[in-house]
């Protein structure tokens, strides 16, 4: 455990914290996170989860753009839910993703997880793309991804950092109930 794992940990859940709120400042404080731990996982040599935290980076951007100044009148996006085409398009991405990424993990680097770490990958790139887009389904599969990289984390010996996903787990949980009762939803596909 280092410093720089515990502020990355503390900037996490900040971020999620906020980002359950609406809070657009979630965005920049997660970009800030998503570098800390880029740099820790390349110490960790998880490559996938290093090339997450970049392409986190760019997409923690697209959400601060989108919430902001997204959406039909360009003054940010509101929740919405995503029609079962949308879900299933994203879990098949999700799915060839993780296939791709794993064969070049698995074949081109010393990646000590290549297959797991990249599934985690493909379907947290999915989860934050809808959540940049307010998509009300970012929650379930955050959920779930967040469950996966808790036991993760723990098989890998990195306790603090399993400690936060159990904790962006539980954030996961409330920003679902919390976007439910958001009145967009009702209006929205």
């Amino acid at each position: 455990m280092s410093w720089l794992e515990l502020i990355a940990a503390g900037l996490g859940i900040l971020a999620v914290w906020l980002t359950v709120r609406q809070n657009p400042r979630c965005w920049p404080i997660g970009l800030i996170m998503v570098l800390l731990y880029a740099w820790l996982f390349y110490d960790w040599r998880l490559y996938s989860n290093l090339l997450l935290q970049v392409l986190f980076a760019a997409l923690q951007l697209y959400g601060w753009w989108q919430w902001t100044r997204g959406g039909e009148r360009h003054d940010g996006r509101t929740v919405s839910r995503l029609r079962p085409a949308g879900v299933l398009t994203g879990l098949l991405a999700g799915s060839i993703g993780a296939l791709a990424l794993g064969y070049l993990m698995a074949t081109h680097t010393d990646a000590s997880s290549p297959w797991l770490d990249a599934a985690l990958t493909a379907f947290s790139l999915v989860a934050q793309l809808w959540m940049a887009q307010k998509r009300l389904q970012c929650w379930a599969l955050w959920v779930v991804v967040d469950l996966c990289y808790v036991a993760f984390f723990l098989h890998s010996g990195l306790y603090l950092t399993a400690a936060l996903y159990a904790a962006f787990t539980l954030l996961a949980i409330s920003g679902w109930l919390s976007w439910r009762r958001d009145p967009a939803i009702w209006g929205s596909r």
